[in-house]
């Protein structure tokens, strides 16, 4: 069986860091598995539904490296659902039904005041059909509800969370189409998983209690239900996932300066037991990705440990991978030398604004004699090979200094820090003119 999975937004906002992580291991696994994963657009909702966020979605799976093998839209495929609708209608698994949100809302409360669960008493089941041609003829439209099979429990392996066993009898018949004739999520999906072959859906526990539901939707359409996999929610460091970090959108990640492949390296395998660790490409990410690894406690998400896992990516990057996005003039030896003090990507440009200079360098005054004499020093060295262990080799036998007070002076006037890349892969980049021309200023 060739595995297809699915990634299904609703076109009514951004994408978030939940939605990012659901879409990831979809495709990690699809990848994995040498199979197809597919975006479904999920835009029944008419209203909210927006192009730009359609646009979006893409632009954000793109940015994220997640390919796509096709994409559908659920405002293409009203045929199809209104098909399967009539067919089930007529099978008996749907049925009407015309109680306003106001008197289901007062059943509900009448229930759990007896400590009763909240469960759809079916009662639409017993209207006439003069009752029901009443209520239409007062210009009452229905609601559509899947009537459950209650003589066997339902029950799947999930691939995550092991057996899972429901009892119908404890469950709503759901609704699957709104008095307006708008559809509601469950049904349209379970047609879409059929038509498009779709093997596996991994998504939040969130949806345990939809999918026990789905589970006989399959069955009553003639079609096998999908493997299921249902993570745990994701949380913040707080200790739930704060309405900021829910809202928080691709953007933020990119303007943050945060590398898709730290993003997809913290939320392929945080909640697993796998080690959140950097990885320079997806490969690792896809080979790795194994869900008998996902725990069941809820996975946390802190970004300061998103921002350290982010600096140690950027460690890991080639120059072909940065290029696009490192000054002009910049090369890979220039990134190779700046590279392991960057926490992102865009710090390279202060780096290069070193080497290309000006500088402006604080000396302490006990200093600009030894600096006179590196000057001195950088004249005569050969800076065809290694000048700064030249450099301070000739520095350390004409003075005796060694240590600090051998390598601080020279850093500060080299490059106006403290601290910064290593002098020998540095020192090259600055060359020999404007090392000796900030050597000579800094003695002043």
């Amino acid at each position: 069986m060739s595995v297809t999975t699915r990634f299904a937004p609703s076109p009514t906002g951004r994408i978030h860091v939940g939605n990012i992580r659901t879409a990831l291991h979809n495709w990690l696994f699809a990848r994995q598995q040498g199979g197809r994963f597919l975006l479904r657009i999920d835009d029944t909702d008419r209203e909210r539904s927006e192009e730009r966020f359609v646009e979006a979605i893409r632009n954000d799976l793109t940015w994220l490296g997640l390919d796509w093998d096709g994409e559908e839209r659920q405002s293409a495929r009203f045929a199809a659902y209104e098909a399967r609708f009539d067919a089930l209608r007529q099978s008996g698994r749907l049925y009407p039904c015309y109680e306003t949100p106001q008197e289901l809302d007062l059943k509900r409360k009448i229930q759990l005041g007896r400590g009763l669960p909240p469960v759809y008493d079916r009662s639409a089941l017993q209207l006439t059909d003069a009752e029901r041609a009443r209520l239409e003829s007062e210009g009452v439209r229905p609601h559509w509800r899947f009537r459950l099979d209650h003589d066997a429990p339902i029950a799947w392996h999930d691939l995550i969370r092991g057996d899972q066993r429901f009892d119908p009898k404890l469950m709503s018949d759901p609704v699957v189409r709104r008095a307006d004739g708008s559809w509601l999520y469950l049904l349209p999906s379970v047609i879409d998983d059929i038509d498009l072959g779709i093997t596996h859906v991994v998504r939040g526990e969130d949806h345990v209690s939809n999918t026990a539901a789905q589970v006989q939707m399959f069955e009553a359409l003639g079609a096998t239900p999908p493997g299921f996999a249902h993570e745990a929610l994701l949380t913040g460091a707080e200790g739930k996932l704060s309405k900021r970090l829910g809202a928080t959108d691709v953007d933020h990640w990119r303007e943050t300066g945060i590398e898709p492949l730290a993003l997809a390296a913290k939320l392929a395998r945080i909640g697993t037991s796998l080690a959140v660790e950097p990885v320079a490409a997806m490969e690792k990410l896809i080979d790795s990705f194994d869900f008998a690894t996902f725990g069941r406690a809820p996975a946390r998400f802190d970004e300061a440990e998103l921002a350290r896992l982010n600096a140690q990516t950027v460690h890991l990057l080639r120059f072909d991978q940065v290029r696009d996005r490192l000054p002009a003039g910049m090369n890979a030896r220039a990134w190779e030398a700046v590279r392991p003090n960057l926490e992102r990507v865009a710090d390279a440009a202060d780096w290069w604004a070193v080497v290309e200079g000006p500088v402006s360098a604080t000396i302490d005054d006990q200093d600009r004699g030894y600096l006179q004499q590196a000057a001195d020093a950088a004249g005569e060295i050969d800076w065809g090979g290694d000048p700064w262990h030249a450099l301070t080799g000739l520095l350390k036998e004409r003075t005796g200094r060694k240590g600090k007070p051998l390598f601080l002076p020279l850093r500060r006037a080299l490059t106006g820090r403290d601290h910064g890349p290593d002098m020998a892969a540095l020192l090259p980049l600055i060359g020999r003119e404007r090392a000796l021309e900030r050597l000579a200023a800094a003695h002043g």
